[in-house]
């Protein structure tokens, strides 16, 4: 085997480390070092971290504390197999003892080191906080329903949504994912998104789940650096019809399941399934919803006819027996009066 001389003992070494032999670096080896102070910004309000000029989410702030060491320990590069313990132990809201152990192997030898540090917590508001308190907004989302006002129901499930895709975004780092405020009016809600990317992604979410459809248009607000800045506004529209409405369509009275990009339902007289695309609704009529079906005395029932009192007249009047229906002589049965006449409306939603 050949050696070499130790330029610092003179003794023979098969093998220099950084330009010693392992007795002689190992007498000046550190296996870790850290700071004896660090500092980090952290957000009073969503509790996010500075780090090289990004504002990043972090968790809770011994969370923090402990990424901020990990961060700035500095473990020898010849080291392997590197376990470290970090134990934060706060003194003040935003002040944090810190004591660290590191083991790790380097030259087949285990070492181990403890060190201790100091991190003190500086609380400045994020750049998404920051926009939020001010108003800051790209783009306006404005959420109607076509040919009616939307219910209650409805624009609760619009705010779900928006909240699952600001939450989705917002983890994946996009800070400008907010709603710096919201307005109600009779039409629908105006939600004012951080950005326009945000909007977008709201808009897609939510005719994906409810239908619908949404268009956009630019306005332009100003110039900064030289670039036109644009603000914009997206049109979304919820369907026309929703679950449980019973519409008029080409001469058949239909019965809504669903109105998304597809239309599904039934036809109420014969039972059949109805299915559609939402271009092919145009021209459809609301009659009722199934919630406000008058009620008509069912007299008797005489194979695939009903007699039931016209709840206008009280007169009786024999209609047609719908498909899957159940009921019996003296009970009131669900109704709808067309240019057909009344017809009786079994319950195929199930």
């Amino acid at each position: 085997m050949n050696n070499t001389i130790c330029p610092k003992c003179g003794k023979p070494t098969p093998r220099l480390y950084q330009g010693r032999c392992k007795d002689c670096f190992l007498e000046t080896f550190t296996l870790a070092e850290i700071a004896p102070v660090l500092h980090v910004k952290v957000c009073p309000t969503c509790g996010a971290r500075l780090i090289k000029n990004r504002w990043v989410d972090q968790g809770s702030l011994e969370d923090v504390v402990i990424q901020t060491v990990e961060d700035a320990l500095f473990v020898h590069d010849m080291a392997e197999d590197i376990e470290v313990y970090v134990e934060p132990r706060a003194q003040t809201p935003y002040l944090y003892k810190v004591r660290i152990e590191v083991d790790a192997m380097l030259l087949d030898e285990m070492f181990h080191q403890e060190l201790k540090t100091e991190v003190r917590v500086v609380r400045e508001s994020c750049d998404m906080c920051s926009r939020i308190s001010g108003g800051y907004f790209e783009a306006i989302v404005q959420i109607r329903a076509k040919n009616r006002i939307p219910e209650e129901s409805e624009k609760q499930e619009c705010i779900r949504i928006t909240n699952y895709v600001l939450d989705r975004l917002l983890s994946k780092g996009d800070r400008l994912a907010f709603i710096s405020h919201s307005q109600e009016i009779k039409e629908g809600i105006d939600l004012y998104v951080g950005s326009s990317n945000a909007a977008r992604h709201i808009c897609k979410e939510i005719n994906s789940q409810l239908g619908g459809f949404f268009t956009e248009s630019a306005t332009l607000q100003g110039r900064k650096e030289g670039k036109n800045l644009y603000r914009i506004t997206f049109s979304l529209r919820l369907p026309e019809f929703m679950p449980q409405d019973i519409i008029e369509h080409k001469g058949r009275i239909i019965e809504i399941r669903k109105f998304g990009k597809t239309v599904t339902g039934f036809d109420v007289e014969t039972g059949s399934r109805f299915t559609a695309s939402a271009d092919e609704m145009d021209g459809a009529l609301l009659l009722t919803k199934r919630k406000d079906l008058r009620k008509a005395m069912l007299v008797a029932i005489e194979n695939n006819d009903l007699m039931v009192l016209d709840p206008d007249t009280y007169e009786t009047v024999t209609i047609k027996k719908p498909v899957m229906f159940n009921a019996e002589a003296g009970n009131e049965i669900p109704v709808i009066k067309t240019e057909k006449g009344l017809i009786a409306i079994a319950d195929l939603s199930g």
